[in-house]
């Protein structure tokens, strides 16, 4: 909020004598009050106007929504008065300087062990009520994409994926939940990276129209999604496309859950756990573009990235099921170098990690599927040193040793980096 005044209207005193006059003789100027600031805090009042200075194309319903919690207001720091005020009546200025009508970056993204170059074009507050819209063109290590408004990237092995899209996106609290509204238009070409590339991998190959409607639900109490230290996350996240056109069918459903909590000297217990599952609708079978995918720093460690559950020939073709659990140890470093500065981004890192990835057989009942989500499960464990940046990433330098290999799989036995913003 903006600095509000109170005027007073007390004259100032005038000191006749001393200047050789009488105050009588001369005609007081009209002289402009300086402002005295008035601390009314604990003091009933009301607030009979609100001033917004500085706006031009925002639209005026938009603001009486976002300020309808002053007119509410029983007390405030600094107040101004007029000659028409109410005894107890407020004048609150908003001074605020709206966005430009257009902005433009270039800037790199580091994900979850990929990399792009991104060039966006920002239109903010477009039509005066926040709209916002993004046109967005990235070129990266595992796929290219022209987008507007938002996109998630896929990871492939013989595939590269373009995207052209767009999204409208609703976001709004219910209680101590955070809700999210989508949908979601994408027109998907799959091609092939090698020659060597399996026959399902060709099979996928080709033109692809996704229109799905999802919602998200999430509880945050984390001081930090990136390397907390407590509280906890709940995040459930469906997916539904077919129903407003496209040639994809499906309903995905997928969780994730993590309790963070502080322990002696300084260290942290976390616990998390991951699970989807993905339903064809109708005759056709899901795409390898909407299927789970899992192994790699940023999931099971000690594997290969993404290289785990089906196989063709060595591609990797994802799996309509899934689940992944990981406990962890957080510590400081032995003895504590950097103490209180730049030692302090820095962690040791113990780990155990386990999970499985693989199609079910929808014409059986729910305890098969969970037998086979039992069954041939991976694990691994070790140690190693967490590195993070800010709030925005975190780096990984571990020591891996997989157990419970099936085959198929590509193991990382040994050391293995990691950088990304999710991890289990």
């Amino acid at each position: 909020m903006g600095t509000v005044h109170a005027r007073s209207l007390d004259p100032l005193p005038m000191r006749g004598p001393e200047l050789g006059v009488q105050a009588d003789d001369i005609e007081a100027p009209d002289i402009e009050q300086d402002p005295k600031q008035e601390v009314l805090e604990n003091k009933d009042v009301v607030v009979q106007r609100v001033h917004i200075d500085g706006l031009g194309r925002t639209k005026e319903d938009l603001l009486t929504y976002e300020i309808a919690e002053v007119f509410r207001a029983r007390n405030l720091i600094d107040v101004s008065a007029c000659e028409d005020a109410l005894p107890n009546g407020l004048d609150v200025t908003f001074e605020v300087t709206e966005l430009r009508r257009m902005t433009g970056s270039y800037n790199t993204m580091v994900g979850n062990n990929e990399g792009s170059m991104v060039l966006g074009l920002k239109l903010p507050n477009v039509f005066g009520r926040a709209e916002k819209l993004t046109f967005q063109f990235s070129y990266g290590t595992k796929e290219t994409s022209y987008d507007m408004n938002n996109f998630t990237p896929f990871p492939w092995s013989s595939l590269r994926e373009t995207d052209r899209g767009v999204s409208a996106e609703l976001s709004f609290p219910v209680w101590k939940t955070n809700q999210t509204l989508k949908w979601e238009g994408v027109w998907r070409e799959l091609g092939c990276l090698a020659r060597t590339a399996s026959f399902a991998v060709r099979e996928e190959s080709g033109h692809s129209l996704k229109s799905s409607l999802s919602h998200a639900m999430v509880i945050d109490t984390r001081n930090s999604s990136i390397l907390p230290r407590k509280g906890g996350l709940f995040k459930i996240h469906q997916e539904l496309a077919g129903y407003t056109g496209g040639d994809a069918s499906f309903l995905k459903e997928d969780f994730e859950i993590q309790l963070n909590r502080s322990l002696f000297w300084d260290s942290v217990l976390s616990a998390s756990l991951w699970g989807g599952l993905l339903l064809p609708i109708g005759d056709k079978p899901t795409s390898i573009a909407d299927r789970f995918y899992l192994g790699g720093p940023t999931s099971i460690r000690g594997f290969s990235m993404y290289s785990m559950g089906p196989q063709s020939e060595g591609d990797y073709l994802g799996g309509e099921a899934y689940w992944a659990g990981g406990l962890h140890l957080y510590t400081p470093l032995p003895f504590r170098p950097g103490r209180g500065g730049f030692g302090d981004l820095f962690r040791t890192h113990f780990f155990l990690n386990a999970g499985n990835l693989c199609n079910l057989n929808y014409g059986e009942g729910p305890q098969a599927h969970l037998k086979k989500l039992a069954e041939c499960i991976r694990w691994s464990y070790g140690l190693g040193i967490v590195l993070r940046l800010g709030n925005i990433a975190r780096l990984e330098l571990n020591y891996c040793i997989p157990m419970g290999v099936q085959s198929g799989d590509r193991i990382c036995d040994g050391v293995q980096f990691g950088a990304g913003i999710r991890f289990l």
